[in-house]
């Protein structure tokens, strides 16, 4: 019973980082497109400030969710890892697995939130600067 309960833990893992890898790379990929579709009507003569609030409130919606999306993913694998160490300290194979982890990943996942927020702060910004 506790392999299964050993595999469902991984795979929930694996899911997990599938998951958060989505929410990244669909953040930065919207933001950085969004930056060039905004500078490119932000460089016209005319005055689209109607279009390219909509793009911004786009950034902003889909910032977001990924930062939402992003929190509850390091929650959700908080949790999962302290399973598996409750898992390997009752079979007495903690020794195995180094606890500080957790404040390695916990680091990464602030890293992408950062990315995340500032690549939309940067499609926000810059078409508005060089109007």
């Amino acid at each position: 019973m506790i392999k299964q309960l050993h595999e469902h833990i991984l795979d929930e893992l694996r899911t997990n980082i599938k998951i958060d890898t989505i929410f990244v790379i669909t953040a930065i990929v919207f933001n950085l497109i969004t930056l060039g579709i905004n500078s490119a009507i932000a460089s016209e003569k005319e005055e689209p400030v109607l279009i390219m609030f909509i793009f911004v409130s786009l950034i902003i919606v889909i910032n977001i969710v990924s930062e939402i999306g992003l929190n509850k993913g390091r929650q959700a694998q908080t949790k999962l890892i302290n399973g598996l160490l409750k898992i390997y300290k009752d079979n007495n194979i903690d020794q195995y697995y180094d606890p500080s982890l957790l404040k390695t990943y916990r680091t990464r996942y602030n890293l992408f939130i950062l990315i995340v927020l500032f690549t939309g702060i940067v499609a926000i910004i810059v078409p508005f600067i060089s109007m």
